[in-house]
């Protein structure tokens, strides 16, 4: 459930703060108040691109921050996304600035991927242009899956992956399908490129080895000549070595060695530095007699190095992803060197995972056309209760010549609102109107079998009046009893139905216009709807059939209840 909403700088809004409750919130206004703007600033918060126009003039940032509280089950879909959750609270902020977007949930930075798909789960958005989406296959054929989730959700996700394998198998064969003197010109192709890599004999390893190697060699002569400063340093060769020195001060400490208890202490110091040092120049010399420059190795290794580098540009940026590479060509090489076993064992494949996948699919296709039998009657009866007086509602389910992810069924939904009339695709025969009212009956429907607390309504009332109006304000008011319901509207009819009522419109402050969103009490509520109902005029008759309208709504509410 939505519980609070925060906007600053977006557009005519310079700062709303607005907390909600659950049920049906209406949000009215007058026209250009700003009332598409609430649909705006949700919709930046679902990660949608935003133009540098919405921010406030004046101001250098758009933020928006919703905060939900959420129940166990989708607690535990947030937790399987990585984000952070301490108790049921979850906040999203999305800040625009100069150019660069910052997503948070819970106080951690998210991408913009992982905020659609969490918002997913929080919200669904129905605006006023969507019940267009019924006109297409794939969103009627969602639908009727989501009615059926309980029986066809394990199935489809089988028939997904077993239609990825399908693909695989039949790329596979489509790779391997290929001509003799092609299939002749590729094998001799690959042996090369193995033989290249195998005629190597790399090591793991051996490039970090040789490149070490390499350096070592290649700055020998600065090595050698640093280090042989250093033994001249330290060395007991000169009057001025630390050795010589050392060997000095110990031959001085040892004539008072007996003349205080003290002095043996750092004579033993002074002969542990003596032991180091002759040990450090010992060291020093070996390394240096090992040093000595060996130009056939130096070449060996330069060489060896080269190969390496050069297989590297082709095949890997690794040896690892060399040999691996190589891996794969000879497993290929073995595959067009058998070309007509595996070729034949693949199509058996082929043919075993479209085998499977026409058992599942035709179990889904029965769960449909049952499911489909069940949600008919209901979408009719729903639409009846939206002032259909005559409605004739089919899905009709075919079968299509190939199978896809979702299996093989072709659905279309069908309806008649005249008697005698057959039954014809939505699209050719329900105005824009009574699509509205068909995505509504569906959304009734389906609001116990979706998980989002959740739902916004954007004026999906747009072209109905009247008792059809009446209707839809009935039928919102019995999908809130679920779910939250957040509606945009022109219509008296659903204000006077709102739980809460929002009042959204213009303001002038320190000579600039603002947008401001206001909750309104009951005798407030109902001087706004005599506004929506006959515009600024408010007159006795116009109050009382304001407040009849309030009361027969809160008479249906509680029939609800």
């Amino acid at each position: 459930m939505l519980q609070n909403l925060h906007v600053k700088n977006l557009a005519l809004i310079e700062e709303v703060d607005v907390d909600f409750q659950n049920g049906l919130i209406v949000f009215t206004g007058e026209t250009g108040a700003g009332k598409s703007l609430l649909l705006g600033s949700v919709n930046v918060a679902l990660g949608q691109k935003v133009s540098r126009e919405l921010i406030r003039q004046g101001t250098d940032y758009l933020l928006v921050e919703l905060t939900f509280s959420v129940k166990e089950q989708e607690m535990e879909r947030l937790r399987a996304m990585d984000i952070y959750m301490e108790d049921n609270s979850v906040t999203v902020t999305r800040k625009i600035s100069g150019g660069r977007s910052v997503s948070k949930i819970n106080g951690e930075t998210v991408n913009l991927a992982t905020l659609k798909k969490a918002m997913a789960l929080l919200l669904d958005i129905y605006g006023q242009h969507e019940h267009q989406s019924l006109l297409y296959p794939k969103k009627q054929m969602e639908i009727l899956d989501i009615y059926a989730k309980d029986e066809m959700e394990s199935l489809l996700e089988k028939q997904k992956n077993l239609f990825r394998q399908y693909q695989q198998l039949k790329k596979q064969f489509e790779e391997m399908d290929m001509d003799e003197s092609k299939r002749a010109r590729k094998i001799e192709f690959l042996e090369y490129e193995v033989n290249e890599i195998c005629s190597a004999n790399l090591q793991c390893g051996e490039d970090q080895l040789l490149e070490k190697e390499f350096r070592k060699i290649s700055n020998g002569r600065e090595i050698l000549g640093h280090l042989s400063e250093v033994y001249h340093e330290i060395g007991y060769d000169s009057a001025q070595g630390a050795g010589e020195c050392i060997s000095r001060a110990i031959r001085s400490i040892s004539s008072i060695s007996e003349m205080d208890e003290q002095i043996p202490e750092f004579q033993n110091m002074l002969f542990e530095l003596d032991e180091l040092c002759r040990n450090l120049a010992g060291e020093i010399s070996a390394y240096h007699q090992e040093m000595e420059f060996d130009a056939e190795y130096a070449k060996e290794v330069g060489e060896r190095l080269d190969l390496i580098n050069h297989l590297k540009l082709k095949f890997g940026q690794s040896i690892d992803e060399i040999l691996l590479y190589a891996e794969q060509k000879e497993k290929e090489l073995d595959t067009l060197k058998n070309y007509e076993l595996v070729a034949e064992e693949t199509k058996k494949q082929i043919q075993k995972a479209y085998n499977k996948m026409e058992i599942l699919c035709g179990q889904i296709s029965d769960i449909r056309k049952k499911a489909a039998r069940k949600l008919e009657q209901e979408i009719k009866n729903a639409l009846m209760e939206l002032n259909f007086l005559s409605v004739e509602f089919e899905i009709s389910i075919n079968r299509k010549n190939e199978i896809g992810e979702n299996g093989y069924d072709d659905i279309e939904f069908l309806i008649s609102t005249n008697p005698g009339e057959p039954r014809k695709p939505l699209g050719k025969v329900a105005s824009g109107g009574e699509l509205s009212r068909v995505m509504l009956a569906i959304k009734s429907i389906l609001a116990s079998e979706e998980d989002v607390d959740t739902l916004i309504f954007d004026e999906i009332d747009t072209g109905i009046s009247g008792i059809t109006a009446q209707k839809v304000a009935e039928k919102m008011a019995k999908i809130s009893r679920k779910h939250q319901i957040l509606c945009i509207s022109h219509l008296s009819q659903i204000a006077a139905m709102a739980d809460d009522h929002y009042l959204i419109e213009k303001k002038l402050e320190h000579e600039r216009t603002i947008t401001n969103i206001s909750r309104l009490n009951r005798q407030q509520s109902i001087q706004e709807i005599v506004r929506i109902n006959s515009g600024s005029e408010v007159t006795d008759a116009a109050l009382k059939q304001a407040e009849e309208l309030k009361e027969m709504a809160e008479q249906v509410k509680s029939n609800l209840s």
